[in-house]
């Protein structure tokens, strides 16, 4: 049995309300997720003194020097509920894999990969919502996704050369004018109250989202005219309708599978760190958002997917169509040589194939198995992990998520590559904002490590 019929297989056995529709009317109560979560609070807040009053007094392990100046790479010393990134089996979302995720979250009528309404119940709460629960989401999110006046009006003045990263964290830092959270500290809400502002605007900046970035894509690449959201989509088809893709199905799903796995990746990436370090401050959800966009923007994170496709489309002008195993090596080691890294390869954490690519690859697999530009990705896969290897240039020779989404997005005609980060930044949302509401529930405190000077540090250890 193929791995689509198998999955298809399973999730008939997991989900036997599937016939239901996501357009169907409910035919019960649909408790919301702000309702949900004011149930799980009060238990998880007793949890985490548990855990504290059992453990709070035992070490994660030493930090050593070199981790200190090598990126605190390896250091345990974050909190992070909806993730946890283990280096050989990949990331785990509550607990589920990315194949587990697919199986079990409700799907769209006609389509096949998760809907990131879903993903974003399981990030808060653990648990995998009903399709109803899910439908009352989007529901909530489209009533919520207009723009103020003024923000549509910043985004429209941007000049077309700025880039659409900036742009985007300029939009998202204004929303802060009407920030509920902003607003209930500044009228003195007790600490407790605090997560239910913080959702409240979790939930507008989600929402909004897809009116931005489908502002932004038209503005620089279009005619600046925008549909309007329509209430009986689903998050990822209205996106997909906003960049002027929403009639085709295949693409819509792919909007899906991408947002879902693009979510989150555990704490210590830096969008997702930069969102918890400011949000620590009790900054809104709204500016802590904007400092982990402007981390995504940086080509060693969220900018990383449009240098794999350009080294990717020079490889192709340079090897020409259907090149042999030994043309792609040369371009490889020609790559290496000249002093480059080959994007879209290693991790700071995985040391196996990431499993986000391998999401991808698979919804390759069943919907352009014949593609040239996925048929050189997959020949890139089979080559460059043994150059790596050879060469010593990598711990972890495998692909990462960057080194797939590129070829996926230009096979629908999504080009502009300059625009693909601002997708990643439309997902990252889900897993800072599902975090933020989090810590702020549980109290977390102001984030404050201690930092040395290179002469504290060889004072420190003289003699020693």
């Amino acid at each position: 049995m193929s791995f689509i019929a198998s999955r298809s297989a399973l999730r008939a056995q997991l989900r036997p309300s599937l016939a239901r529709t996501f357009a169907s009317t409910p035919t019960a109560y649909a408790q919301s997720l702000k309702e949900r979560l004011s149930e799980l609070i009060p238990k998880e807040i007793e949890n985490v003194k548990a855990v504290r009053a059992a453990h709070g007094n035992k070490s994660f392990g030493e930090v050593t020097v070199d981790q200190a100046y090598g990126g605190m790479r390896g250091i345990k010393g974050l909190i992070w509920e909806g993730s946890v990134l283990d280096a050989d089996e990949g990331i785990r979302f509550r607990g589920l894999t990315i194949p587990e995720v697919q199986q079990k979250l409700p799907t769209a009528p006609g389509g096949s990969e998760p809907l990131p309404e879903a993903l974003f119940w399981l990030l808060v709460t653990g648990e995998v919502p009903t399709e109803e629960q899910v439908k009352g989401l989007s529901q909530e999110w489209a009533a919520r996704a207009e723009l103020p006046k003024f923000v549509e009006e910043l985004i429209d003045r941007c000049p077309n050369t700025l880039h659409p990263m900036t742009q985007f964290s300029i939009a998202v830092n204004a929303l802060n004018h009407d920030s509920a959270f902003a607003k209930a500290y500044s009228n003195g809400v007790h600490k407790r109250e605090y997560w239910k502002t913080t959702f409240d605007d979790s939930m507008d900046l989600i929402a909004k989202l897809p009116n931005i970035a489908g502002r932004i894509f038209r503005n620089v690449f279009g005619d600046g005219k925008l549909p309007a959201i329509d209430a009986n989509k689903d998050y990822s088809a209205n996106l997909a309708t906003l960049l002027g893709y929403g009639d085709n199905a295949d693409f819509v799903d792919l909007m899906r599978l991408y947002i879902t796995i693009h979510s989150d990746h555990e704490g210590g990436n830096v969008s997702a760190h930069t969102g918890h370090l400011v949000g620590s401050a009790l900054s809104d959800p709204f500016l802590a958002f904007a400092a982990s966009l402007n981390g995504l923007a940086g080509p060693l994170h969220g900018l990383a997917n449009q240098e794999v496709l350009r080294w990717v489309q020079k490889m192709r002008a340079a090897v020409g169509e259907e090149p042999s195993d030994e043309k792609v090596a040369e371009y490889v080691w020609s790559t290496l040589k000249s002093g480059q890294v080959v994007p879209g390869y290693g991790h700071a954490v995985l040391r196996k194939t990431d499993p986000r690519y391998t999401a991808q690859r698979e919804f390759a697999l069943k919907h352009l198995p014949n593609d040239p530009g996925f048929k050189l990705v997959g020949q890139i896969y089979k080559i460059v992990p043994n150059i790596l290897l050879e060469a010593g240039k990598a711990k972890n020779p495998w692909p990462n998520v960057d080194a797939h989404s590129g070829v996926l997005l230009t096979y629908y005609g999504l080009h502009q590559q300059d625009f693909y980060t601002v997708l990643f930044g439309v997902s990252r949302a889900f897993g800072v904002v599902s975090q933020l509401i989090w810590d702020r529930a549980l109290g977390m405190p102001l984030e404050r490590p201690k930092s040395y000077s290179t002469e504290a540090i060889k004072k420190m250890f003289e003699g020693k």
